[in-house]
């Protein structure tokens, strides 16, 4: 009995060794592991990022996310053919009039970035969702600055 399993389990060791396949693994959402489909939205967030922040009640881009959105402009240009709306996000302070305002500057902020740095209108839209839709839940700042942003959301 035991020789069987031993030989069993002999036989599934080598044929895993012998395995030549050294393709990139698709990467697995549970670890994180792996490279997604070139040209996916999945891809664009791992190689370039989807999102710049903004200072508090400011839609002005600051050189930090000057450089996030050149990441972004880099992948687009390599891509050409993706379409893509710029979401405008805002912190939960203030109106949902004020905040909506806000979302619009800031997705147009990064829209105006883009088109000077050679990306076609024809490829982008914008949206505002104020205050809306946070990414980060909590009543302090930790979680404010992380919804003050900008999102690149490729179609």
């Amino acid at each position: 009995m035991y020789k069987k399993l031993l030989s069993v389990a002999a036989m599934t060791l080598a044929l895993v060794g012998c395995s030549k396949n050294n393709d990139p693994k698709p990467m697995n959402d549970f670890t994180f592991q792996g490279v997604y489909e070139e040209g996916s939205y999945e891809h664009f967030k791992q190689i370039a990022g989807d999102r710049v922040m903004f200072a508090l009640a400011s839609s002005s881009l600051s050189n930090s996310a000057k450089g996030a959105l050149d990441k972004q402009v880099s992948w687009l240009n390599k891509y050409p053919k993706s379409i893509f709306t710029v979401e405008g996000h805002a912190d939960e302070r203030g109106t949902s009039e004020y905040n909506l305002a806000l979302g619009d500057r800031r997705a147009h902020s990064v829209r105006k970035h883009m088109l000077a740095n050679g990306i076609s209108n024809t490829r982008i839209s914008t949206v505002s969702f104020g205050k809306e839709r946070p990414d980060v839940m909590g009543h302090n700042e930790g979680a404010w600055s992380q919804n003050r942003r900008a999102v690149t959301v490729i179609h």
